[in-house]
């Protein structure tokens, strides 16, 4: 099937099909196991799909079905040499070519403008939380790995991720002291529309003053 692209969850089941034979529920648990939910997005119904597409392309073929007690019956499938060749290239692909993936963080900093700053800021702080809490669980994975003596080639998806997020936490945090410091001005038209909005759909109280 040249010319067909092999998407992200495809590529994710050749590679576990190079190490051996097996069933999409164990690959599904297996991907779960090593944390690569966190790679690339993976569904019991989108992997069984994917099986299925590699199928028809003729990069997987079935080798067998089971059934243990009342399950359902399991299909067990293999990688074929056109799937190890469609790994190698897509692979070879992603790893030379920089993909334009519009992230839609990098959406909403360019356009946090149109808040205020102190909401934009407790907005972002939250965000540095969040990040903190996926950090240190990714060390945790880190640790771990390095325990059981995993090579790092095996967990460098993990490790990258680990920096990358890092580095953003990094510069999100000099980016709020700017902004809190006054070093960064933010655009006082803006939080004075905004204000005035908020006035403006704010509940009319009818309770007399003075």
């Amino acid at each position: 099937m040249r010319g067909e692209v092999v998407n992200p969850l495809g590529v994710s089941v050749l590679a576990l099909l190079s190490e051996g034979q097996m069933h999409p529920y164990e690959m599904y648990q297996l991907l779960l196991e090593r944390k690569e939910d966190r790679i690339v997005k993976v569904r019991p119904g989108s992997l069984y799909h994917a099986v299925a597409r590699l199928h028809e392309q003729a990069l997987v073929a079935e080798v067998g079905t089971d059934r243990g007690g009342n399950r359902p019956e399991r299909t067990t499938y293999e990688i074929t040499p056109a799937g190890r060749r469609a790994l190698a290239d897509r692979l070879a692909d992603i790893l030379r070519s920089p993909v334009r993936e519009y992230p839609r963080f990098t959406l909403g900093l360019s356009e946090m403008h149109n808040l205020p700053a102190s909401e934009t800021v407790a907005l972002l702080r939250a965000r540095v939380e969040y990040l903190a809490r996926e950090i240190e669980e990714l060390s945790g994975y880190q640790r771990l790995a390095a325990e059981r003596k995993v090579s790092e080639i095996y967990w460098a998806g993990i490790d990258y991720t680990y920096h990358m997020l890092t580095a953003e936490v990094n510069w999100l945090t000099s980016y709020i002291d700017r902004v809190d410091s006054g070093e960064l001005p933010w655009p006082h038209e803006i939080s004075a529309l905004h204000a005035t909005l908020t006035d403006r759909h704010r509940p009319h109280d009818p309770t007399p003053r003075g």
